[in-house]
């Protein structure tokens, strides 16, 4: 965070804030307010593994922040910063995502001090099963309760052994793979879970340049063709969101922002080639003569949209008043503090917010977790009859074609799209693309129905409070 930033709230006191500011425009019944704000528990654990001859001891978080829907929901990170504060703001934010996306969860969060590039694969295989052990021996994993996904610092593999880990302490669940997310296909996982939140990032784009009043917002227009985008992080959401609109939008990403500086080129850089290099070399430093060692005041550079994609607080009250973009998408968790977006809103900068822009991973866990309750994948029952109803049409189509004086005949690539039925990709992207274009509508009906609501983010906290708050009404609270 900015040296200069001066009584910066933290993470956990904006998400308070921007709750705060929801609230004030609603008509909550008393006590129900603080009811939905407060963080319900959080369970600390310290446990040590034996590992290069010692004794180790981690210290680990789950927060559960609200059971009015459950399980509850949220992942797991690995980083040396994470502690109880956070940990329980992610949990709220969470709450508020799935009641966004109409995901039927409850908001939950977990966390590991620990920097994962310090052990090897065996050493870290032992720390999350024992991690796993503590928190599912009291009902902090299980299908049922509490299901952790991947975050910062995991992913697809530590959510097998998390998985395995539940299942060895619960022979006879029949449901144990849906205790976790985010786990490799062919360990119970779902095609298109690692590029979920990313695909949504895109999703949230496409259907916010839908709305011509909206793009006109942001001082934008037109679509999201050759729109200039800075990046900031291209881990896994960062690289999926960028790849897909430069190579299916026709966006141009004209700055990467990594820990050890950024890249530049108005011409637009190769996404693939510089997500290669990072995975090689742990950085962007010596990729090309595109290279600037400070990458921060990458943020503040003229361009089309803005992603910050990493870390929370990256745009403070330090630098919010440099930063050029109209169109700030918040990929990651909390990147812009509350009191930056004050000042970005009075410059009249349209902010996409983290609650509903980075929930394409939550939706998509979603469906893993039904997959793995119903015990099939999806399109299994109906694809291939699909397949023949269209291959009916078709050939009825051939048929009126040779029987008729005038010769018209179908395009090779229509027929070889149509006739495929939808795998599970195929269904996942529908099913996420859906959902992010109806909580953009819930959202933005707020906002262009009401004058005291000015911006998207008290829009959707709006939206997320009330269907909690019905929940809670709903449970007789």
């Amino acid at each position: 965070m900015d040296g200069n930033a001066v009584n910066e709230p933290s993470f956990r006191e904006s998400v308070d804030l921007m709750f705060n500011r929801a609230v004030q425009l609603m008509e909550l019944p008393p006590g129900l307010e603080d009811k939905i704000r407060v963080c319900n528990s959080t369970y600390t654990v310290r446990f040590g593994v034996k590992l290069r001859g010692e004794i180790k001891t981690f210290t680990g978080y789950r927060s559960v922040h609200s059971e009015h829907m459950e399980p509850v929901k949220g992942g797991i990170r690995y980083a040396l910063g994470v502690n109880q504060d956070e940990v329980e703001a992610l949990a709220a934010l969470m709450t508020y995502k799935c009641a966004l996306v109409e995901t039927p969860f409850g908001g939950s969060k977990g966390g590991l001090c620990i920097d994962p590039r310090e052990y090897d694969e065996d050493e870290l295989e032992r720390i999350t099963r024992r991690f796993a052990y503590e928190l599912a021996k009291r009902d902090l994993i299980d299908p049922a309760q509490n299901v952790p996904a991947p975050d910062m610092g995991t992913g697809e593999r530590e959510m097998a052994w998390i998985a395995d880990q539940y299942a060895r302490m619960n022979t006879t669940d029949i449901n144990a793979r849906a205790c976790v997310t985010g786990k490799p296909p062919h360990a119970g996982g779902i095609q298109g879970r690692v590029e979920a939140t990313g695909r949504g990032v895109q999703y949230a784009l496409q259907e916010f340049f839908r709305h011509p009043d909206d793009v006109a917002e942001a001082g934008l227009s037109g679509s999201l063709e050759g729109k200039r985008v800075i990046v900031q992080g291209l881990g896994n959401v960062g690289y999926h969101a960028a790849k897909f609109l430069a190579e299916e939008d026709g966006a141009k990403v004209i700055a990467v922002i990594e820990r050890d500086g950024a890249l530049v080129d108005e011409a637009g850089l190769d996404v693939d080639a510089v997500s290669s290099w990072i995975r090689t070399h742990g950085g962007v430093k010596g990729y090309s003569t595109h290279y600037v060692e400070e990458g921060a005041p990458v943020l503040e550079h003229d361009c089309d949209i803005l992603i910050p994609a990493a870390l929370e607080g990256v745009i403070n009250l330090g630098n919010a008043d440099r930063i050029k973009a109209p169109l700030i998408i918040e990929a990651a968790n909390g990147p812009v503090t509350a009191g930056a977006d004050e000042i970005l809103r009075g410059k009249g900068t349209v902010i996409i917010p983290d609650m509903y822009a980075n929930a394409g991973g939550v939706t998509v866990s979603y469906f893993e977790w039904v997959k793995n309750l119903s015990h099939i994948r999806f399109g299994r029952m109906q694809r291939r009859q699909e397949e023949a109803r269209h291959q009916l049409i078709v050939d009825e189509l051939e048929r009126i074609s040779s029987d008729s004086s005038i010769q018209w005949t179908l395009s090779p690539d229509f027929k070889q799209k149509y006739l495929r039925g939808a795998g599970e990709l195929e269904l996942v992207r529908s099913g996420l693309d859906d959902t992010m274009r109806g909580a953009y509508q819930a959202m933005r009906e707020v906002w262009r129905a009401r004058d005291d609501v000015t911006d998207l983010r008290t829009a959707a906290y709006i939206v997320a409070i009330d269907r909690v708050a019905a929940s809670y009404r709903a449970k007789g609270l």
